[in-house]
């Protein structure tokens, strides 16, 4: 069996079992908004590029309506669900067929709208309490507006020297930004290993940033970070703007990342650097799992 359907008031939840299906029926719809759904596209991407997912617990199904892919909804457990946007009307389908597959869940991410009815729907269902989490700006970047000055330094790839640098920068982004992460250790060696962590190194490495993803056109710039006593003084911006050029200047359309809009100096950054704004998008977090890390994606992840 290719997929699995639920359906409510003449709106049907597709679960893809393979995201090499997924990505055949609901492909085209996402790259009509490219930067808006690269979470989606790169989780995808990756699990077709591996044959996979290979875990039923993990969700990569398309909403439709007419006959038409109306929206999208993923979940690659134990994180929250990912929504993109869709008629409000198709939100009681996703709700429904989110709880066939689950019992509970940590979160919801998606357009604010979206969010919001999705997190209503769901509480008065599971009879549990809501709260607006994290409001996020995605951005994208097609050419690198350099900053009017340049701190030394150089920015360079990662060695299995640095590792012990990542691992700590990594378990420090995540605590910051109160990231799940099972295991920064894994996380070090696997990114470093695959060549997509990038260090500004003036002296010593002083700032870090990996291009975790990708899409078809495009790569996601995440786990920007400068330890506190290196900050303030543009490198982070030199690391952003370096990595960003050379992406681009390797062929890809696109960069993209994300900021929370709670920050306005990353946003002015950013935007003076000449990332657009694209579209937002919110957390909304059910709090019967306060006991564990707010999940999000947060800035630059």
């Amino acid at each position: 069996m290719s997929s699995s359907q639920t359906v409510t008031g003449g709106v049907s939840v597709i679960a893809h079992h393979s995201a090499a299906a997924f990505l055949e029926r609901a492909g085209a719809c996402l790259l009509e908004r490219e930067a808006e759904h690269n979470l989606l596209l790169g989780i995808a991407q990756d699990f077709a590029a591996a044959g996979g997912p290979s875990d039923p617990a993990i969700l990569l199904a398309t909403v439709e309506q007419h006959g038409d892919v109306v929206g999208c909804v993923f979940r690659t457990p134990p994180h929250k669900v990912g929504l993109t946007r869709m008629p409000l009307e198709a939100v009681p389908a996703v709700v429904r067929a989110i709880a066939q597959r689950y019992e509970r869940i940590p979160a919801v991410l998606g357009p604010d709208e979206v969010a919001r009815h999705f997190a209503q729907r769901w509480s008065a269902l599971r009879n549990t309490p809501w709260r607006e989490g994290a409001s996020q700006r995605i951005y994208q970047l097609e050419v690198v507006n350099w900053p009017a000055s340049m701190p030394a330094g150089r920015l360079r790839p990662a060695t299995t020297a640095d590792i012990p640098t990542v691992r700590e920068w990594v378990s420090a982004f995540a605590g910051e930004v109160h990231l799940l992460m099972a295991d920064p250790e894994h996380i070090a060696v696997e990114y470093v290993n695959r060549g997509i962590v990038f260090l500004w190194e003036d002296g010593w490495p002083r700032s870090m940033a990996a291009v975790p993803a990708a899409t078809p056109h495009g790569v996601r710039i995440g786990y920007v970070y400068t330890p506190p006593e290196w900050r303030g003084r543009g490198y982070a911006s030199a690391c952003v703007a370096h990595l960003s050029d050379a992406v681009l200047e390797s062929g890809s359309r696109y960069c993209f990342l994300y900021t929370e809009l709670a920050n306005p100096v990353s946003n002015s950054i950013y935007q003076r650097m000449g990332y657009q704004p694209v579209a937002d998008v919110m957390d909304c977090i059910f709090p019967e799992h306060a006991g564990q890390p707010r999940v999000q994606i947060a800035t630059n992840q």
